[in-house]
């Protein structure tokens, strides 16, 4: 009997798990990678974010890097964000866990007031919001007005990455043809040709603000 029952209810679990991850995709094939209401399948220092109004927000003066457990290799990340006058977050692309995403991760694709440098001082124009942080520069003009929400689609694919905010596409670009002496201040990006990560938020002390995170593998 218990040679019977137990691959019996293997393949029920196995069932169970495969119709909710199925319930859980949306008509495009997108999964939430947060519930809005904790940091569940997220790690990193959560204690310095909140969540708030089934959003997550970076905690005024704190930050780093959290991120989802799970890791990915190619895919596409639909969001929307808020961000106050000045504010300053990222998106940690195909972060390996621990350090500066920006260097090495894959990259860091800037979450930025347009009106940054307005607020807070000239900024390169590899600073910009959507840009791949110190190498290659986003198109800007097209962030709604400040507190409003955003929509953004970032699309992840070998060494290419294509960010569509508000319906424009601000980036485009092959991250393997970009000279590394060109990049900002000559700084290395060992993390530039890494293949897999994890998806996550890199914090600079402003309470930017993200919700409605899915995720789509391509692989």
């Amino acid at each position: 009997m218990k040679a019977f029952f137990k691959p019996t209810l293997v393949l029920a679990l196995l069932a169970c798990s495969l119709s909710i991850t199925a319930a859980d995709k949306d008509k495009d094939g997108f999964v939430s990678v947060f519930n809005g209401k904790d940091f569940e399948g997220w790690a990193g220092p959560v204690d310095n974010y909140q969540v708030k109004d089934g959003a997550i927000v970076c905690k005024p003066g704190k930050g780093g890097t959290i991120y989802t457990k799970e890791e990915f290799s190619d895919f596409v990340v639909r969001l929307e964000f808020t961000v106050p006058a000045g504010g300053n977050n990222g998106l940690a692309i195909r972060y390996p866990g621990q350090g500066d995403t920006a260097y090495v991760g894959m990259c860091e694709i800037q979450v930025l007031d347009d009106n940054y440098d307005k607020v807070r001082g000239k900024i390169d124009p590899r600073q910009a919001h959507g840009s791949a942080y110190g190498m290659v520069a986003a198109k800007r003009g097209f962030q709604k007005p400040n507190g409003e929400w955003n929509y953004q689609e970032v699309t992840v694919k070998g060494s290419t990455i294509k960010v569509v905010l508000n319906g424009e596409v601000i980036l485009d670009t092959d991250l393997s043809k970009v000279d590394p002496e060109t990049y900002m201040a000559k700084s290395k990006h060992p993390g530039v040709t890494r293949t897999k990560g994890h998806f996550g938020f890199a914090g600079h002390s402003d309470p930017v603000a993200f919700r409605n995170i899915r995720i789509k593998r391509l692989e």
